[in-house]
């Protein structure tokens, strides 16, 4: 990984996924995954995408989880099990690996298991919910590092995931710069949006002079 890439992952770190997320909106690029949330308190992560991509159990059944030994140290796990809320594809071991590992974290297009290691040890999980039963069996990994659809946003290997207590939000490698410059525009804008309000001026005017009503709109 370039310095460059170092520093951007570094960047998304300080933004939220609100931010972000306006971003993305301005530069009309799906981002957001739908429905992804921490499944524990004071869950944040950011780093680089390494994705699986999961599908119905063959005959015999292939593995749910042998590839974490694979994982570079700093990636973010993205996970696509189809949304399915039947099967989990990630349990205490994973977590305890992941975390000993330094992964920064793992983000499920589906339902995850054993919540209570994962927030004992602080390891960011983010998902569509959770759920006890097993994935053995039912499940299997079809595909390692192959663009996957996560709450509707597409992620790419790679690609920038951040998360936090709003959400994930996944930042295109070709689209990271014009992003992540957008996104701290619009916290600068905002910031100075509070300043000015603090101050005295109304809200109104305030919104009308840092042209809050354009920091979302795509092309304004």
């Amino acid at each position: 990984m370039s310095q460059k890439e170092d520093i951007n992952i570094e960047r998304a770190g300080r933004l939220d996924t609100a931010t972000l997320s306006d971003a993305l909106d301005k530069l009309g690029i799906a981002g957001q995954c739908y429905r992804i949330q921490a499944r524990g308190e004071g869950f944040a992560m950011a780093g680089r995408a390494f994705t699986l991509q999961y599908g119905p159990a063959a005959n015999p059944p292939g593995t749910v989880g042998d590839y974490i030994d694979d994982v570079p140290p700093g990636s973010v796990l993205v996970l696509d099990n189809g949304g399915r809320d039947n099967a989990t594809v990630w349990g205490d071991i994973l977590t305890e690996i992941a975390h000993r590992r330094g992964i920064a974290g793992t983000v499920i297009d589906g339902v995850c298991r054993d919540v209570a290691l994962c927030r004992k040890l602080g390891y960011p999980v983010f998902s569509k919910g959770h759920w006890m039963r097993t994935g053995k069996d039912r499940v299997q990994v079809e595909a390692t590092n192959v663009p996957v659809n996560i709450g509707d946003a597409r992620v790419q290997p790679g690609d920038i995931v951040r998360g936090d207590a709003d959400g994930v939000v996944v930042i295109p490698r070709e689209h990271e710069a014009a992003v992540l410059d957008t996104a701290e525009a619009v916290e600068r804008a905002e910031e100075s949006i509070r300043e000015a309000v603090r101050g005295g001026m109304r809200l109104d005017e305030a919104r009308r002079q840092f042209r809050y009503h354009q920091l979302q709109t795509k092309g304004a």
